[in-house]
Parts: C-alpha cells; structure tokens; sequence
C-alpha cells in the first residue's frame, strides 16, 4: 500500500472514531485539535500566555487536550472558585505522573500523593507538624538572621559600586531561602563557601534535568503511541 493509501485513510479513521466512539456530552468550548498531540502545539514557549490568550477566545472555562488527556482550563477567579471550593471533592485528586513516581519515591509525597487515606494522613502530619503556627514561630529567629545577613551584603555592594548601577536580587533572594530552608530542614547551611554549591546554580540544573525528564517521559501519559519511551525507561 503505497502512501496515498495512507494518506487517506488516517483522516478517515479519526473521523469514524469522532462519529461512533466519542461521546455527546456537554463539554467546554475547545480549540480545533490535531491528532495524537491535540492541543499542545498551542502552548508555545510561554504556556501561560498562550493559555490566556486562549480563554480571551473560548471563555473562562475551557477544554483542551493534552496528547489524548482532556483538561479543563480555569481562567477565571469565579471559575477557580466553583472547581476549588465549590466542588472540591470532585477535584481533589490528580493524574498519575510518571514524573513524580520516579521524583517523588512513587509519590508518596504530600503533593503528588493520590486523593485518599494515605494522603489525610500525610497531610494532618504536615499541617499540625510542619506548618503549624508555632512550629513556624520557633524557626523566626533563624529567618531574622538570614534576613538581617542579606540586607548586609546587598547595602556592601551598593556602596562598593556607582550610584547608577542596578543590583539583580534574584541571587540574593534565592541564597536567602536556600539558607533558610536548610538551616530549617538540615541544622546547616549549604551553599558556597560552606562546604556547597551556589544556591542558583543547583537550582538551574535541576531545572535542566527536570526538563529532559519531562522531554523523555512526560509525554509518555500524554501520547499513548510513544510505546517506545517506556520501554526506554525500563
């Protein structure tokens, strides 16, 4: 069968399936989708932008596909509301992500968790725990420290360069929290200087790594046809 053949019989098998296997329920307005990869080439190299310029189109409520993943998208404050609030319970859990099993030890953690006993329990032991009001109250000696240590470098660097110059705080607010956070978790800062690595420069290459593990795997729930990516990770 030669590629014409093809051709032509891909757009009529997605048609025969819209026809006799898609269902008619009331659904959100959605933007026209390609097949195996619906909506994504939508998203653009700044999804949240595209996702609000979207909704300017198709409403506060919309339904896009994610590979063949349907996903509602809230771009509205009372919207946000009703899915949040409203009817939580409908939407308290969330798909399994092959991401955060392998992130997150099988996501056992309090985020990536699925909705049920197991996560309560998680989550009761971080609130009253970890997050109570004065679990945090006990560690505020430790962020006034942090805090009065990066108000004095930033007011030596001011006064070591010209009156005109601009101070980038990204640095300095990234240093901050990733002292606090392991003077908090760790008894001890780590960053450079301390027997540890730059703060910011950790942190962007996870972020890299995240990326090629999204890039690899991510798509693998998404586009069922990409058989070839699970057998890679196993």
């Amino acid at each position: 069968m030669d590629l014409t053949w093809y051709a032509l019989l891909i757009p009529l098998f997605f048609f025969l399936h819209k026809c006799f296997f898609c269902t008619s329920n009331k659904l959100p307005p959605s933007p026209a989708k390609l097949p195996i990869i619906g909506n994504l080439h939508q998203l653009g190299s700044l999804p949240h932008r595209s996702l609000h310029k979207l909704s300017k189109k198709y409403g506060p409520v919309m339904l896009l596909h994610f590979g063949s993943k349907p996903v509602i998208v809230a771009s509205s404050v009372d919207a946000a509301r009703t899915i949040m609030k409203t009817h939580d319970l409908v939407w308290s859990n969330r798909p399994k992500s092959s991401i955060a099993d392998r992130l997150f030890y099988g996501s056992k953690d309090v985020a990536f968790s699925p909705y049920g006993e197991y996560w309560r329990q998680i989550k009761s032991i971080t609130v009253l725990h970890l997050l109570s009001n004065k679990r945090v109250q006990s560690y505020g000696d430790i962020r006034e420290e942090e805090i009065s240590n990066i108000i004095v470098k930033i007011r030596q660097e001011c006064d070591s360069n010209s009156s005109s110059s601009v101070i980038d705080l990204r640095d300095y607010l990234c240093s901050l929290t990733n002292d606090i956070v392991s003077r908090v978790a760790l008894g001890r800062k780590y960053n450079e200087g301390q027997g540890g690595m730059n703060a910011k420069v950790t942190l962007d290459e996870f972020g890299e790594l995240l990326a090629l593990e999204i890039t690899f795997h991510g798509l693998n729930g998404s586009i069922k046809s990409t058989v070839w990516t699970t057998k890679w990770r196993k």
